[in-house]
């Protein structure tokens, strides 16, 4: 039976994605900003976020996979969703759950550049340095961590564990 470590619990989290939002407000202010949420993880943490900022946005999302039912990306990435909103001369945040190896991020980075959209930036909840094998720059984070295996608040293993309202580490 897997193992849930406590990371983060649900107060925690409200505080970090706050902050992050007063940042991300201030930032793009008189702006025009389109938060693209990444699926599936991000939706929780998307959804938060866009509550707690003071702007208007525009959201849109985007689904790639690369994990399959495994612990670690395959590291072939299939783009499954496109996203429908005009992005040409826009300001774009990419919302992210976990930037983990930053394989996806780079793919779907380049993806969007391909749309001339006047920047790109990204907003993650958790920042993980344990495998990052592309040098991706992360804008706004919520919380660094160093290793394992995160499940909770939106982020899952094989489709579980998405629903917890805290952030754990899954010890298989």
């Amino acid at each position: 039976m897997p193992e849930l470590i406590p990371i983060l619990n649900k107060n925690d989290i409200d505080h970090m994605v706050a902050r992050v939002a007063r940042r991300i407000s201030s930032d793009y202010q008189d702006r025009e900003l389109i938060l693209i949420g990444i699926l599936k993880g991000a939706f929780v943490f998307l959804s938060d976020l866009v509550r707690h900022l003071t702007i208007p946005v525009k959201v849109d999302f985007i689904r790639v996979c690369s994990y399959g039912s495994d612990v670690s990306s395959s590291g072939n990435i299939r783009l499954t969703k496109e996203i429908e909103i005009d992005v040409t001369n826009k300001d774009v945040l990419l919302v992210e759950d976990i930037v983990d190896t930053g394989l996806t991020l780079s793919y779907i980075v380049d993806y969007l550049k391909t749309f001339d959209p006047k920047t790109v930036k990204i907003c993650a909840l958790l920042d993980k340095h344990e495998r990052r094998s592309e040098n991706i720059k992360i804008d706004y984070a919520c919380h660094e961590v160093d290793k394992g295996f995160i499940v909770g608040y939106g982020l899952d293993y094989n489709e579980n564990y998405r629903n917890l309202a805290g952030i754990y580490h899954l010890k298989l």
